[in-house]
């Protein structure tokens, strides 16, 4: 069986609060192989207080790890985005477990990026972070639902790596990345608004219905452009009536 190469399966942490968390996480990623750690705006990145809970071999992970002040930006090179959350509801359909979620990444990751993402310690992912997510997991327990960042990291990390180890299966051909689908996004608000489709006074909530549509279906690269050569096909076709 080939070796799985878990260097493509990235942890965000979003919006991280305790420095202490964040090289918790980098242990825990360490212990099951992950190396790819990636924070979205942390409110503090003091390495010295990193560096206590990030431990022996994990210190790498730290000197490695990525910083954005944008969640598109950070996400723009992946595939496929799973979101965490402890919560459920109309607005965080599909919750997946995490043993099931792992055996799922495992062939997605042999011809994709994918990144696994946590949100602030205090309150989890909002909706509006979720909106880039192609599935949602939770981590069952028993009544309090709130785990400690570090904690939810090693849960995750341990189910894909215990993944990494089974058989391997056909694995789905390249997806879109998030530059890919943010651009076919933006192009299909554009479009929709021009025709009347969106409420120009809040196309936003619209366009979010959309967006959770199209998240479940792995489109490829090649999909992406049809959608957005139909958009332009749209876009041409209503300056033509215009003139």
């Amino acid at each position: 069986m080939a070796k799985v190469d878990l260097g493509r399966i990235a942890i965000v942490l979003v919006r991280p609060q305790i420095p202490e968390n964040i090289g918790a996480a980098a242990r825990a990623m360490n212990n099951m192989g992950l190396s790819r750690l990636i924070l979205v705006q942390p409110k503090n990145c003091d390495l010295s207080r990193i560096h206590r809970t990030a431990t022996g071999s994990s210190a790498g992970l730290i000197e490695k790890m990525e910083v954005y002040g944008d969640l598109p930006e950070a996400l723009a090179p992946f595939h496929h985005v799973v979101g965490t959350t402890a919560r459920t509801g109309s607005m965080r359909p599909a919750i997946i477990r995490p043993r099931s979620l792992a055996l799922s990444l495992i062939p997605i990751s042999k011809n994709n990026h994918v990144a696994v993402m946590f949100g602030p310690e205090d309150r989890g992912l909002s909706n509006e972070h979720l909106y880039h997510c192609h599935t949602l997991t939770t981590i069952p327990t028993a009544e309090f639902s709130s785990l400690n960042l570090a904690h939810a990291v090693l849960i995750l990390s341990y189910e894909i790596f215990l993944a990494s180890t089974k058989e391997a299966v056909e694995a789905p051909p390249r997806l879109a990345n998030g530059f890919e689908l943010e651009g076919m996004y933006g192009h299909l608000q554009e479009v929709l608004l021009k025709i009347g489709f969106l409420n120009p006074q809040n196309p936003e909530h619209w366009i979010r219905n959309i967006r959770r549509f199209l998240s479940r279906l792995p489109l490829r690269a090649r999909e992406v452009r049809v959608v957005r050569g139909i958009c332009r096909q749209i876009d041409w076709y209503t300056s033509q009536i215009k003139s």
